[in-house]
């Protein structure tokens, strides 16, 4: 198997084990807390994190574990990923984020599909998704300039964490994982229509971080390849 191909690998099945994760929780929170939302967006926050942490360092060594298509984009843009992998990338992300929606439904006897009803949309909740993806990257980009990339998937999973609750979006921050939880109509769940807005200004966030990022760390492009860990 060729070194794109392995990597390609490594991005679908990490990003099909992060949308279960973040589907599943979602499903088993409001199953556990029927009556408590707090607690529910808790409980999902909380496995999320921990599930990130867990696949970055699982996966990180083959593909660098981006699992988000913004972090393979702006990492190109910041001279790590080579551009010709980049489209190897974001396909194997965006089915792995479909994939493990689909199998989150089949794990608790639902419908494999199931559009999702929820509707996000609003300029709060649009503000909330660039702010949210900005210090994601932020977060990734600064870790590994300062030579601490082994502390880097804590670091994501951390900042995960913290975000879905000081952002009014609850931090989708990935255009992957944004189509994925279309095709789930549970907790986590987003209306198909809500989709393009909230990628959008996640892309509107990357290019605001991408900057943020040359201004800060103008050598970032010695480290980018490191993103979001070492990999081969």
């Amino acid at each position: 198997m060729t070194s794109l191909a392995r990597r390609a690998l490594a991005e679908f099945i990490g990003t099909a084990f992060l949308v279960a994760v973040v589907v599943g929780s979602g499903i088993m929170a409001a199953r556990l807390s029927p009556d408590d939302v707090g607690l529910q967006l808790l409980e999902n926050a909380a496995a999320t994190a921990g599930g990130l942490v867990a696949l970055i360092l699982a996966f990180g060594p083959v593909s660098g574990a981006h699992f988000n298509p913004v972090v393979s984009v702006a990492d190109a843009l910041l001279g790590g990923l080579d551009r010709r992998d980049l489209p190897a990338y974001v396909a194997a992300q965006v089915g792995g984020a479909i994939t493990g929606s689909i199998v989150a439904n089949l794990m608790f006897e639902l419908d494999a599909v199931s559009w999702a009803t929820t509707e996000r949309q609003s300029i709060a909740l649009w503000l909330g998704e660039v702010v949210a993806t900005i210090g994601l990257l932020s977060v990734i980009f600064g870790v590994v300039r300062s030579a601490r990339a082994s502390a880097a998937p804590f670091a994501v999973g951390a900042y995960i964490g913290c975000a879905y609750f000081f952002t009014s979006s609850t931090s989708f921050a990935n255009p992957a994982v944004t189509v994925g939880r279309a095709f789930t109509d549970t907790f986590a769940g987003i209306e198909p229509s809500s989709v393009p807005g909230f990628v959008a200004c996640q892309v509107v966030g990357m290019v605001a971080a991408v900057a943020l990022v040359r201004i800060l760390h103008p050598d970032i492009a010695d480290v980018a390849d490191e993103v979001v860990v070492p990999h081969d």
